[in-house]
């Protein structure tokens, strides 16, 4: 099979914004390779799911030992997977703490390893790691400082990996939204959810896939941290 057409990875892509981003890198005529626990078998030959618990390193190295053998390449890998609790941090178990960290931090450490090093041999390449607008500004009305603690650290690698890639033809950046509106929040929840922005409405998953596609084109964009949060990040309201 030729190799000539690009190939994103997308972690947490069963559905919301993940799926979002499958079907958008398909119209632009990428091969996608889709992961999540509960991932299906697409019909497309260019979409191939594999799924597994991107926490387990067997399941990265399993996902870029297939992509790599069906396409040949990566291209892109869009961190897209993650998990959020809120609670007041004195009401986290233990449980809480373990889930968050696996997933949203070894989850991302070990694709991102193997992706790189994969891109590192062909000379380009772009990953794209989704955090968090709460990491920069709290709300009192959503404690969730486990997802400040670990988008936060992706925020920080972000901007150190593409530092250290810079002249190696791999960039790194993040998207960083706000409340987004997906299957995870129950619609009796819009209406406070859409006030904890200073426009006044939730994000759609749309924003965040196109600030996503604005980054894969941006060629002379590394170590950024978008913000499409519906101005949450400007500072208090």
């Amino acid at each position: 099979m030729g190799t000539a057409q690009k190939v994103a990875i997308i972690t947490g892509a069963s559905q919301g914004i993940g799926a979002a981003l499958v079907n958008a890198y398909r119209d632009r005529d990428y091969r996608v390779v889709a992961n999540s626990r509960s991932i299906k078998p697409s019909s497309d030959p260019d979409i191939l799911a594999v799924a597994g618990d991107i926490a387990d390193p067997e399941v990265a190295e399993r996902l870029i030992g297939e992509t790599v053998k069906r396409f040949g390449r990566i291209d892109t890998l869009v961190n897209n997977a993650g998990i959020f609790i809120a609670k007041s941090f004195a009401d986290y178990s233990v449980d809480d703490f373990s889930s968050v960290l696996a997933v949203n931090l070894a989850g991302f450490f070990h694709i991102s390893q193997r992706a790189a090093a994969e891109m590192l041999k062909q000379g380009s390449g772009h990953i794209v790691n989704i955090t968090t607008s709460l990491v920069d500004q709290p709300i009192a009305a959503v404690p969730a400082v486990l997802a400040s603690l670990t988008k936060g650290g992706l925020n920080s690698a972000t901007k150190s990996l593409a530092i250290e890639f810079a002249a190696k033809g791999v960039r790194v950046n993040a998207v960083s939204p706000g409340i987004i509106k997906t299957p995870m929040h129950a619609p009796e929840t819009h209406d406070f959810l859409a006030g904890l922005h200073p426009v006044g409405h939730m994000g759609k998953v749309r924003d965040v896939v196109d600030a996503v596609l604005y980054l894969e084109t941006a060629n002379f964009v590394t170590g950024e941290i978008l913000h499409v949060d519906g101005g949450q990040n400007a500072g208090r309201w």
